[in-house]
């Protein structure tokens, strides 16, 4: 079995310098979100078998400086005039990189850069690095804030997720637990259920169980709807999935599915190629979106064809959909 990653190759992360904020892309939680991608390709604390982006690139807990925030807040300032000429709707600025967005130790200092601009902030984290409290300090200054709750016992979070040989579940929970009882805005989490790893009674109310002292305003409650990392990881069955949201909502006030397609509102800004390998850097595509936001921009195929050839898109199928993803360098 070929398990290598079309979208890795030699060149250096600074390259995707011109790609740190994309869309706004449709989001099933946060409506129309400008995203930040200001972590270089496959950087993080993870190695989900789930993962969107493929087999992780770089593993690592250390906390350092990627680009500085001043290049970010103007990458956001002309996404935001782009988009607001074409008419394009933004809910959200949404920190959602190609890694773990706490790996940033710019990430506070950014967001407090981005607060001017007059949007609500949020950060999509898999809550690895809440254990220091200058990561804490950092999404405390977020609107909204997600964390990643896969399993609640060790050896199931260790095969899902993967993470870093220096992390343990027992301190994340721990302080997860106690950033909750501080935050003052809407902290959430989401939990990527897995056939046969994650999705057995047992490994679902250990995750209500927790969840019960985390008390996250919704416990968000997921199934692979992308090609993921390792080519066996299926979605449970639908009564499995039932009964998982069951179980959560015994122990947590509001459970909500994102199990469903998030739609084709991706915004186009005036240049197709550039918005389309923005986008798939982060998110991959559907064919009917890349349809419609070709549609939009007046453009036709033959713009997909010479990324494709260029060898900066490539084309992936999973469960019966045809996707387009950039190939990260």
């Amino acid at each position: 079995m070929n398990t290598a990653d079309p979208r890795s190759d030699d060149k250096g992360p600074d390259e995707s310098t011109g790609m740190l904020a994309f869309g706004p892309v449709p989001s099933r939680r946060l409506g129309q979100s400008l995203g930040v991608n200001h972590i270089p390709p496959k950087t993080c604390t993870y190695s989900c078998v789930y993962c969107q982006l493929g087999r992780l690139g770089k593993i690592q807990v250390e906390r350092q400086a990627f680009y500085e925030p001043e290049q970010i807040l103007r990458a956001v300032q002309e996404k935001i005039e782009k988009a607001r000429q074409a008419g394009e709707r933004i809910d959200y600025v949404t920190f959602v990189p190609d890694g773990e967005p706490t790996l940033d130790i710019n990430l506070g200092r950014t967001i407090a850069l981005l607060r001017p601009l007059g949007l609500p902030i949020a950060v999509i984290s898999n809550g690895s690095l809440i254990g220091r409290e200058d990561v804490r300090q950092d999404l405390a200054q977020a609107d909204w804030v997600s964390l990643k709750v896969d399993a609640a016992e060790e050896e199931v979070w260790r095969r899902v997720n993967r993470g870093h040989r220096k992390l343990q579940l027992s301190t994340i929970q721990e302080e997860a637990i106690e950033f909750s009882r501080h935050f003052q805005g809407e902290l959430v989490t989401e939990t990527m259920l897995i056939a046969g790893v994650n999705d057995g009674e047992q490994q679902v109310q250990a995750v209500a169980n927790f969840l019960a002292q985390l008390r996250p305003a919704v416990a968000y409650l997921a199934i692979p709807t992308r090609p993921p990392a390792e080519p066996w990881v299926k979605a449970p069955d639908e009564q499995v999935v039932i009964r998982a949201w069951q179980v959560l909502a015994g122990q947590v006030e509001q459970v909500e599915y994102l199990i469903g397609y998030e739609g084709n509102a991706f915004a186009c800004t005036g240049n197709v190629e550039e918005d389309l390998l923005s986008i798939t850097a982060v998110h991959p595509m559907r064919q009917e979106a890349v349809e419609d936001l070709l549609e939009r921009a007046g453009a036709n195929w033959s713009a997909v064809r010479t990324l494709i050839e260029q060898d900066q898109l490539f084309e992936s199928s999973y469960q019966g959909h045809q996707f387009y993803m950039r190939k990260l360098r």
